[in-house]
């Protein structure tokens, strides 16, 4: 019989071994695009939009915690319970609104990784293939636990923005005057408010989340722990959007106020004001290539687990590629399109934003879906009911109305 320290030590490592999928589609959620739209926020409206982060933490967790009891209880993917529940067709719209936030996310993932070479002087398609090619070996040869290992170590990079603010020395007087400023009757404000929002809350998310807890073997047991997991990982992710929003503040948005970053080097020079040149473009680079990295894992493992669930292939990363050819083939051209885009040269800050709001416009579906997931596809122990079904159900609807409200707000009057 079993001592009860050890009883004790297998059950802590039992725990530990559940940590990774939350802390690591958190890690995701603070991709290029997403530090890109806070630089952009913090640049244009200084601490205004600095509240939102915080509160969007709550939502965070709310969303993906339901992703994850869907995913825990049931055994099933989204797109597959989606198909279950639902039938075929509504699956298959749900993974259209998949892939449009995966191609607009792949783009700004390569494109975040092309600014910072531009920041080097590297020529950006040489950056671009070199990550490619090392993406595609990693999880074509990896297990699903050792593609999460090195995903959330380059995600752990983004911890860099968190000294930028720091460092930044931010007016705490100016700060909160401008958290009592913010003009919710601005179109523009409402675009970036709605950006933002898209920034937290992707569909991607939800449909990573789902297929990784399988695809690492965690079941109902599992949910408080993985719990835990999402919860910080909620935490970590919108610290590290405060941070950099923080950070260009405090430069580019008391400097020269309501002036908009036109590209990601612009960025880089900003977060290095109180840095020094040479370190400060090493942080900076360091930050933005971890959350590039770590996003184009998460989205393009996202897009074949995705397509596979309503499709009916193989898709697990612990299938070998001869015996799931169209999962790792769906997820390696994913990589190689969006490369071949980003190569073509777009306005990274423009598409940034504009991909953000594509997503706020998207969460009428998503979150909807989801919310009736809860509903219907859960069994009695497991199922929202009472206060915190309705609670849940008010979040859903204001998020979505916001986020919709403010996009097209925004887009008609120009952003």
């Amino acid at each position: 019989m079993p001592k009860p320290h050890h009883v004790h030590s297998l059950k802590r490592l039992k725990s530990i071994a559940v940590i990774g999928p939350g802390i690591l589609v958190m890690l995701a959620d603070t991709d290029a695009g997403s530090i890109i739209t806070a630089a952009q926020s913090g640049a244009q409206w200084g601490y205004k939009l600095l509240a939102l982060q915080f509160l969007l933490i709550p939502i965070l967790y709310l969303v993906q915690e339901l992703t994850l009891r869907l995913g825990l209880v049931t055994g099933r993917g989204h797109g597959e319970l989606i198909s279950d529940t639902f039938g075929k067709g509504w699956a298959w719209l749900s993974v259209g609104t998949l892939m449009l936030a995966c191609i607009g996310a792949i783009v700004t993932q390569l494109s975040g990784l092309a600014g910072v070479a531009m920041l080097f002087h590297v020529w950006p398609p040489l950056v671009i293939g070199v990550a490619v090619i090392m993406i595609i070996a990693m999880v074509w040869t990896g297990s699903y636990r050792s593609v999460e290992r090195i995903a959330i170590a380059f995600g752990l990079f983004e911890l860099a923005f968190i000294v930028v603010a720091l460092k930044s020395h931010p007016d705490l007087r100016q700060m909160a005057a401008q958290l009592r400023q913010a003009p919710l009757g601005d179109p523009k404000y409402l675009y970036l408010a709605a950006a933002n929002l898209g920034a937290v809350i992707m569909p991607w998310m939800i449909f990573y989340q789902q297929s990784a807890v399988l695809d690492k073997g965690l079941g109902p047991a599992d949910l408080k722990v993985a719990r835990w997991d999402t919860a910080i990982g909620a935490v970590v992710t919108q610290l590290i959007m405060a941070a950099v929003l923080v950070g260009v503040a405090a430069t580019v948005g008391r400097t020269n106020p309501n002036a908009p970053l036109r590209d990601v080097p612009e960025i880089g020079r900003a977060l290095m004001t109180f840095l020094g040149d040479g370190f400060g473009r090493v942080v900076f680079a360091i930050g933005m290539t971890g959350a590039a990295l770590v996003a184009t894992i998460v989205v393009c493992l996202t897009a074949a687990w995705g397509i596979g669930e309503v499709a009916g292939y193989k898709r697990s990363l612990e299938d070998h590629p001869r015996e799931a050819p169209w999962f790792y083939g769906v997820f390696s051209a994913c990589l190689v399109a969006g490369g071949l885009l980003v190569a073509s040269g777009v306005n990274l800050v423009q598409l940034s934003v504009a991909v953000e709001v594509m997503n706020a416009l998207l969460l009428p579906i998503v979150l909807g879906f989801l919310y009736l997931l809860s509903l219907k596809a859960l069994p009695e122990p497991y199922r929202l009911k009472g206060f915190y079904k309705v609670l849940v159900g008010v979040v859903v609807v204001v998020t979505a109305v916001f986020g919709v409200y403010a996009g097209l707000s925004g887009a008609i009057s120009g952003g």
